[in-house]
Parts: C-alpha cells; sequence; structure tokens
C-alpha cells in the first residue's frame, strides 16, 4: 500500500462520497415516501419502482438543494435525475464540480 501524499488525496475522496452518499440517503429517508428504508437499496436501484412517487421525488429534489446549498438548473429537473441514489449523487458532482 502506497503511503505518498496521492494515497492520503484518495482516502479523503472515498470519505468525502461516503458522506455525500449518507447525506443523500438521509434526505432520501425524510422525503422519498418510500416503503422500506432506503438502506435496504443499493446506489443503483430505481427509486420509482420501489415506490417514490413524483410528488415525493419534488420533496427530495428540495431537499437536497437545502442540504447541499446547491439549486438544480432547468436541464436537470428531469425524473432520470433522481431515479437512484448513483444519478443524484452524479447530478450533485455536475453542480459541485466534482
Amino acid at each position: 500500500m502506497s503511503s505518498g501524499p496521492g494515497a492520503d488525496h484518495r482516502s479523503i475522496e472515498v470519505e468525502e462520497m461516503a458522506d455525500v452518499e449518507d447525506r443523500i440517503r438521509m434526505v432520501l429517508g425524510a422525503h422519498a415516501r418510500l416503503p422500506r428504508g432506503v438502506e435496504e437499496l443499493d446506489d443503483t436501484a430505481d427509486l420509482y419502482a420501489a415506490g417514490m412517487t413524483s410528488h415525493a421525488s419534488v420533496n427530495v429534489m428540495l431537499g437536497i438543494e437545502d442540504e447541499f446549498d446547491v439549486e438544480f438548473p432547468e436541464h436537470l429537473l428531469r425524473k432520470d435525475t433522481f431515479e437512484s441514489v448513483a444519478a443524484i449523487r452524479a447530478a450533485l458532482e455536475e453542480l459541485l464540480g466534482g
């Protein structure tokens, strides 16, 4: 295992990614109104198939905006932006320049 500066930077990035995912899941838990816990779903699981309604997805979007202090631009206001934890994370990476 290498111990140079790159290794430290990589571990910080992995920790930050885990934190982002935890925060996304927290927002989903509060707003998605899923019949099962969001912790049971894998990153690519379809949240709509899991029971999230389009109304709940608007609440998720607003919750994500509040949690990450971002505003979704018009081109990201699509159903597929909010269809999974991975899709939400990808949109956030675009918004936050990650």
